[in-house]
């Protein structure tokens, strides 16, 4: 790969999530050459992905270049690959431009859509999990209405309008609320010719409730704000077959173009790990300190790390902070062995979680209070932006939140990537 060697160790990082990035600026500077590899060159903030697909927001305000990240970091190599398979016997890594050794390797690659086994629904529905995704679900969007423009059949025009959403977590709750503003107040602008009472939007969620992680109360709240801005929820429904036109549920068949995967999620670590180190949804697993046992130099952070603790006897939820909190821990950890010192365990601090549906409307469950409506919203813009990497990304989503707020508009309504329908 092109690496000098050093005479200071060697932390090779696979990912530039959250947990690979808080690792990186935690670490001293000088004390270790640190390689960052990563199938994309930029870090993806993927809690706004779906304001990209609803065309609130271009790609380029949630995405910034790795290496502009750490350009005065001398210490810094960032190289664009795909890692095929881990030698953990001889600490050595294959990737797609090449191989490399390490003395630490720490995986922090994250999930990718779970489809669970349903090879048909992976193949015509749309997953969201990165920055090209969002814009296939954009282009879709607007291809669709394009399309239904052109026919006469009341049917094939419901089915090109209507959208579905499965799994009722805070990506399909937030990415619901979106698609309902954006047929409620823009749409209709754009299409005059469409009759958009005809367009149905269907939450389905495999569950009793939306937002399952949540509380109660902040459940139902968001399913009331989903309700009241047309939104249909189907609990307790479970998405058996999809032929591109027609869904079949366990309970009445939906008919739609568009569906959109948000049920689930798994990991994907590269191959060169045991059975044993494996647990459900491919998760490695790891002790109090993020390592991987009898695997030497070996870490795991993020959603990637299944660890289990008093509090947390499943793992960790996989979402940011759990991966923000292991990265700073290990950073630390790694620093404390050329102390000599002794490593602290990881100990996790809940900071709560939040979901928005659309202009004014949120949920948040905080560690100290539970607020819904207007107030969450404000918690949950300023959290988010401010989590924003980069100061022009802040400037340029404040600004849009701000001129989307006042003319319920979205001008990014562009099909600058023809997306060929899957189901066609």
């Amino acid at each position: 790969m092109n690496i000098s060697d050093s005479s200071i160790p060697r932390i090779v990082i696979i990912g530039g999530g959250f947990g690979g990035l808080q690792l990186i600026k935690s670490l001293p500077q000088g004390k270790f050459q640190i390689v960052l590899i990563d199938k994309h060159n930029y870090h993806t903030f993927q809690p706004l992905l779906y304001q990209v697909a609803t065309a609130g927001l271009e790609p380029d305000s949630i995405a910034y270049p790795l290496r502009k990240i750490f350009k005065n970091r001398g210490d810094f190599f960032f190289r664009l690959a795909e890692v095929i398979s881990i030698d953990t016997d001889h600490k050595e890594i294959h990737t797609s431009s090449g191989d490399l050794e390490y003395d630490h390797l720490v995986l922090a690659t994250g999930t990718v859509t779970n489809f669970f086994g349903n090879e048909t629904i992976a193949a015509k529905s749309m997953g969201m999990k990165t920055v090209p995704e969002a814009l296939n679900i954009r282009s879709l969007l607007l291809e669709n209405f394009e399309a239904a423009l052109l026919t006469d059949d009341l049917k094939e025009r419901e089915s090109l309008m209507n959208v579905v959403i499965v799994g009722a977590g805070p990506t399909g709750v937030e990415l619901a609320g979106a698609i309902a503003e954006l047929r409620n107040h823009v749409l209709p602008k754009d299409y005059p010719d469409l009759d958009f009472r005809r367009m149905s939007i269907h939450l389905v969620e495999g569950t009793g409730k939306v937002l399952p992680p949540m509380s109660e109360g902040s459940s139902k709240k968001a399913q009331e704000f989903l309700e009241s801005i047309g939104v249909q929820i189907w609990l307790n429904t479970k998405v058996e077959d999809y032929d591109g036109r027609i869904i079949t549920t366990s309970g009445k068949p939906m008919s739609t173009q568009t569906l959109i995967w948000a049920a689930g999620v798994q990991c994907k670590p590269p191959e060169g790990l045991s059975g044993d180190d494996l647990v459900r949804g491919n998760r490695i697993r790891v002790n109090r300190f993020n390592q991987v046992e009898g695997k030497a130099g070996l870490y795991a952070i993020g959603d990637l790390a299944y660890m289990e603790t008093e509090n947390f006897p499943k793992g960790h939820p996989q979402v940011a902070q759990p991966a923000i909190q292991q990265g700073r821990l290990l950073a630390k950890n790694l620093n404390r062995t050329l102390k000599g010192q002794e490593w602290k365990p990881f100990e996790y601090t809940d900071l709560g979680s939040m979901a928005t549906i659309g202009r004014t409307r949120a949920v948040a469950d905080l560690p100290k209070f539970k607020t819904q409506g207007a107030f969450a919203w404000f918690i949950w813009m300023f959290v988010h932006l401010m989590s924003l990497v980069g100061f022009r990304n802040r400037v340029v989503v404040f600004v849009n939140w701000t001129y989307n707020f006042f003319n319920y508009n979205r001008d990014i309504r562009l099909i600058i990537r023809p997306f060929k329908n899957r189901s066609q």
